[in-house]
C-alpha cells in the first residue's frame, strides 16, 4: 500500500491511497485543479483513480467534490446520510452506500464512526494484502468500542488539530473554542497524542499528523505532544510526519 497526504489543514484536505491495482482518495477539500496538480506530481491521472471516499461533508473536506465528479465520473462511497446532505449541493450519477465494510477492488475498508458536529461522519481502515492504514480526522474522541479494531496497524494518519493553550489564549470567539474542545470538534496535540501512543504496536512503521490548525497550532508543538507520549508508554516508531495546507507528504509504501 502506498499513501500521500495531498493537502490537510483548515482551509481544505485530500489524500491519496493506492496499491497496486487500486487507486482511491480520501476527501476533496481542495479545487479540482489542485487535486489534478498534486496527482500530477505522483504521477497519477485522475481518470486512474476508482474511488473517491468522504470523511464528512464540510467545506474544508469536500469544496473540490464536485467539479471533480463531474469532470472525471470517479464513483464515490458516501453512506446514505452523507449522500443526501451532498446531492443538495451537486450532481452525484455514480456512488456506492456504504455501510460498517466495503471493499474496492484489493483493498478493504472498515468504517470507524466518529464524532463531529454534522449529521455523520467517518474515519476508516484501509487494508490490503496484509498491510493496513487507519484513517481518521475529525472528531472529538474515539469511541472505546472502536480501540481494538484500531491496534497495531501499519500505518496512522490521525488529526492533531489544536495546542489547548493556544487556542484558549488565541483570537478565537468563546463559543468556537468551545466548539473545537467539545465532543463533536477536534482531536487536540494531547489527545491525538493519547490514542496513538495506545494504538500503536511493532507492526506500525510510519504516522502522519494532520488537519493542523493554522491559528492554534504548530508543527513542532504536534510533534513534541506524540514524541512525549511514545515517550511515557515506552513505545517506538519509525518516522513521524507532519501533513503540511499547501504541500503534500512524500509518498510512502508500506
Amino acid at each position: 500500500m502506498e499513501i500521500s497526504v495531498l493537502a490537510s489543514g483548515s482551509k481544505g484536505n485530500c489524500s491519496y491511497i493506492g496499491t497496486d491495482s487500486t487507486k482511491l482518495l480520501v476527501d476533496a477539500g481542495i479545487s479540482c485543479i489542485q487535486i489534478q496538480k498534486k496527482l500530477a506530481e505522483l504521477e497519477i491521472s485522475p481518470n486512474e483513480i476508482d474511488g473517491m471516499i468522504i470523511t464528512h461533508t464540510h467545506a474544508d473536506h469536500i469544496n473540490g467534490l464536485r467539479v471533480f465528479l463531474k469532470k472525471f465520473h470517479t464513483k464515490l462511497y458516501v453512506t446514505k446520510k452523507m449522500y443526501d446532505e451532498l446531492v443538495e449541493q451537486m450532481n452525484i450519477e455514480n456512488y456506492e452506500l456504504i455501510n460498517k465494510s466495503f471493499s474496492i477492488n484489493d483493498v478493504e475498508i472498515t468504517t470507524i464512526k466518529t464524532s463531529h458536529d454534522v449529521s455523520d461522519s467517518n474515519g476508516y481502515i484501509f487494508e490490503s494484502k496484509g498491510k493496513s492504514i487507519v484513517y481518521i480526522t475529525d472528531t472529538g474522541y474515539i469511541n472505546v468500542k472502536n480501540h481494538n479494531l484500531l491496534e497495531n496497524k501499519d500505518l496512522y494518519v490521525m488529526e492533531s488539530n489544536h495546542d489547548i493553550q493556544m487556542l484558549m489564549d488565541g483570537k478565537y470567539p468563546y463559543h468556537l473554542k468551545q466548539r473545537i474542545l467539545g465532543d463533536k470538534g477536534h482531536l487536540s496535540n494531547d489527545d491525538s497524542a493519547k490514542y496513538l501512543s495506545k494504538f500503536i504496536g511493532t507492526k506500525t512503521k510510519k504516522i502522519i499528523l494532520i488537519h493542523l490548525s493554522q491559528d492554534n497550532n504548530t508543527e513542532q508543538l504536534a510533534r513534541k505532544s506524540l514524541e512525549k507520549a511514545l515517550l511515557k508508554r515506552e513505545k517506538h516508531v519509525g518516522s513521524i510526519i507532519v501533513s503540511k495546507q499547501n504541500e503534500r507528504t512524500e509518498l510512502i509504501k508500506i
